[in-house]
């Protein structure tokens, strides 16, 4: 898992500084020329994660002002963006290592991953729309509805 404060060292190694800031609107985080700004009334630090870690995507991958999202090439620049940050925070084994521990609910399986209940099941859709119905990691293959991860190749 990927904890906040390394996401934090990741964004000064790049010469990225984040600052918290007062957004008018609903926005939680923005990336613009070398500075992350995110929220400042965002309570937990698993929800800053999150956005943290999309908006350093931004950085990496965003080329030019996409603060409109009216034309295609912005909405699939902020897609990139946000599948990248589901990528990393929750990759597939992760989910598979989580099954190990029962977690028998999202609430669960979120808390477990260190993510919001919402980036987890925005994720989930992200991986079924990429990979349809289910995907097979090694040993196991991982239902997206209901989520479901199991064995399906047994070792003589």
């Amino acid at each position: 898992m990927i904890a906040y404060e390394e996401l934090l060292q990741e964004a000064e190694d790049n010469n990225i500084e984040v600052i918290e800031f007062t957004f008018r609107g609903t926005n939680k985080g923005m990336y613009a020329d070398g500075v992350i700004a995110i929220r400042r009334d965002i309570e937990t630090v698993i929800e800053k994660k999150c956005i943290l870690c999309e908006e350093l995507e931004h950085a990496y991958t965003t080329v030019g002002d996409i603060t409109g999202l009216e034309t295609i090439q912005n909405r699939k620049q902020e897609q990139i963006a946000r599948n990248r940050s589901f990528e990393r925070l929750i990759p597939l084994k992760s989910i598979i290592k989580a099954s190990f521990t029962y977690c028998t609910s999202l609430y669960e399986l979120a808390e477990h991953l260190d993510v919001t209940e919402e980036f987890l099941k925005e994720a989930i859709e992200y991986y079924q729309s990429k990979y349809g119905l289910y995907k097979e990691v090694d040993n196991y293959c991982i239902y997206f509805s209901p989520l479901t991860v199991c064995k399906y190749k047994y070792e003589k």
